[in-house]
């Protein structure tokens, strides 16, 4: 990295529309930062390994555990990723100038496979575009090209970790251009002596008829061939994946509508905000979300993200002291993701903001204000009461209160005790819902307990909390230096968080910011308070990155073991069940990361699970 780079914070980037000769019109998430910039590269350039290139095109496959950079010749990369094979990738193999031209990896009916392959230039690469074949049996069984998509890999400013949280200035840490952001372009100019990853997707069908499929990736430049195609070839197994409304990992990646609108510039809760936000909620449910982020307070994180979240409730003091409160838009917000598909619970935050203000529109002043108040006292009872029995009813009356929570984040025991007496006492059914340390006292009150990845939770507590239809999750965030899902991070330990979820039979992860973008989201992830890419997983415009979708690689596999583990206790296979339980065992301590990188470590896993 490159130590105290500094760049000033450009202003928005203007909206341009990208040409697609197949289509008349870009649609909306397409127009978003289309035909952007990269901010320029801080490394230094090895001019004399571009020196010695021949040819204007190389391609080559490589691993979706490595972000290549941009400005350094791959051939080190490449050969490192020989030993670092992905999760699902039986074998990459190489031709006499040891790259691998073609990719040979295996999957389950239903499963969303990834793989990532290079484009280097040592001239300019006008108009490159990537041509995808079906995939086809010898036995005549196809997946058809509709269902593979290669995406163009963007480079994206990172920082360190440093400090972890806390206020950071850019050029106290180190900053380094990184791949990550998985592009919607269908075309893309490659400058000479850069290097241009492309991430490619095959989403095999449930119906696919299981097989040894074969088919071709081809680079065009200007519509003329520069290098050998490269071939994939893919095993289908006898299993099938449920589509991700039916995946039981419990995924709780927090949305921020708030920054939607300002990225796209329409007005909150418009129909056009509803219309920008969609696809890249689309792509939330496609990663199997469960859980719709809802703010019933204004700022109940005390304006730690750039986009502050306002309150989805209107509070409204009448001038007779008495209450009224306005779900207009924590309605048309529950609907609109819950037609989406995400539609399992709703977590309402929060009744203990981390600056104890509570903002409600008085009648009697004509204006704004706020109470202060302490849970436990008098003054935040008379404040939440009256909202919570109102609450209730509308949840009751719109078929929603069984599975809404009243949620908190980092609270202390003493302010959460308080708040489970007074919810509980307006109605015994409430459900309440807890990111952060373990306590023991509360542990039968909180149907969904999110604890950090540090802290551990009896098996007898889990298992009885499982019994009970509770869930228990883990969360990480800006204080653990791995595993986790900075810019920075390796690419793998996104996919060992559900693993080890998986190892510690807990009900999935939770992740704070799916969408909290920064100034420039599209190019510099770096934040005023933790490390580049903790406030956001994918980019405006609908754009996933390497982060989002490796993670959604861990979520399919920890599906893959649920499955495997029912059916194995179905058929009284103890052997299988003890080479399932061996295979986790890495995964349950966190420290293990310390010696063995999170890619090593599922290379050898994921190659048991691809035997059974």
């Amino acid at each position: 990295m490159i130590k105290k780079l500094t760049y000033s914070i450009l202003p928005a980037i203007l909206l341009a529309a990208c040409s697609n000769p197949e289509k008349d019109e870009p649609s909306a998430h397409e127009v978003v930062f289309a035909g952007y910039q990269e901010l320029p590269d801080p490394a230094p350039v090895n001019e004399a390994a571009w020196d010695e290139l021949e040819k204007p095109l190389y391609a080559c496959f490589g691993s979706t555990d490595i972000r290549y950079p941009k400005s350094e010749v791959p051939e080190p990369s490449i050969r490192a990723s020989k030993k670092l094979i992905d999760s699902k990738v039986v074998s990459l193999e190489t031709n006499f100038s040891g790259r691998s031209l073609d990719w040979r990896g295996k999957a389950w009916k239903g499963e969303r496979v990834n793989m990532q392959f290079l484009l280097w230039a040592t001239q300019d690469m006008r108009d490159v575009k990537i041509g995808l074949s079906d995939l086809n049996t010898d036995e005549g069984a196809r997946i058809p090209a509709s269902a593979i998509k290669a995406s163009f890999v963007r480079y994206v400013m990172t920082d360190e970790f440093g400090n972890a949280c806390g206020k950071r200035e850019p050029a106290d840490f180190d900053s380094a251009l990184v791949a990550d952001v998985l592009d919607v372009i269908p075309a893309m100019d490659i400058p000479a002596r850069s290097v241009r990853p492309v991430w490619v997707q095959i989403q095999v069908p449930e119906d696919a008829e299981p097989g040894a499929y074969r088919g071709t990736i081809t680079i065009t430049n200007r519509g003329k061939v520069e290098v050998s195609p490269l071939t994939i070839y893919l095993t289908v197994q006898d299993h099938v994946l449920p589509p991700p409304s039916q995946w039981d990992f419990h995924l709780d990646l927090w949305q921020n509508p708030f920054a939607e609108s300002r990225v796209h510039q329409v007005t909150n809760w418009s129909t056009a905000h509803f219309e920008a936000m969609e696809p890249s909620m689309r792509l939330l449910a496609g990663a199997g979300q469960k859980i719709i982020t809802a703010s019933i307070i204004h700022d109940p994180w005390n304006s730690q993200t750039y986009d502050i979240y306002e309150t989805m409730v209107r509070w409204i003091k009448k001038k007779d002291g008495s209450w009224e409160y306005d779900y207009t838009v924590f309605d048309k917000w529950v609907e609109y993701m819950s037609d989406l598909g995400i539609d399992q619970q709703i977590n309402c935050y929060s009744m203990v903001p981390w600056n104890l203000k509570f903002y409600y529109f008085d009648e009697h002043l004509g204006r704004d204000t706020l109470v202060v108040a302490q849970p436990g006292t008098a003054e935040y009872e008379a404040h939440w009461r009256p909202m919570l029995e109102s609450f209730a009813a509308h949840l009751k009356e719109k078929g929603w209160f069984e599975k809404t929570t009243i949620a908190m984040d980092e609270r202390p025991l003493e302010a959460m005790q308080a708040v489970i007496a007074l919810v509980k006492s307006v109605d015994k059914d409430f459900r309440i819902a807890l990111a952060g340390n373990y306590h023991s006292e509360i542990v039968a009150d909180v149907y969904d307990y999110c604890i950090g990845s540090g802290q551990r939770i009896g098996s007898d507590t889990l298992r009885m909390r499982k019994d009970e239809g509770k869930k228990t999750t883990y969360y990480t965030c800006c204080v653990e230096a791995y595993p986790n899902t900075f810019t920075f991070s390796p690419p793998a330990e996104s996919t060992w968080l559900a693993w080890h979820a998986a190892a510690r039979d807990y009900d999935g992860y939770l992740r704070w910011a799916y969408n909290c973008w920064v100034e420039d989201p599209m190019r510099d992830t770096r934040f005023r308070s933790w490390p580049g890419g903790d406030t956001y997983l994918v980019y405006p415009g609908a754009r996933s990155s390497i982060r989002f979708e490796r993670m959604i690689d861990g979520i399919e596999d920890y599906v893959k073991i649920n499955r495997l583990r029912r059916d194995f206790q179905e058929r009284g296979d103890a052997e299988k069940l003890k080479e399932l339980d061996s295979m986790l065992e890495p995964f349950r301590d966190i420290a293990n990361l310390e010696t063995v990188p999170a890619a090593q470590m599922l290379r050898k896993a994921t190659e048991i699970l691809g035997r059974f």
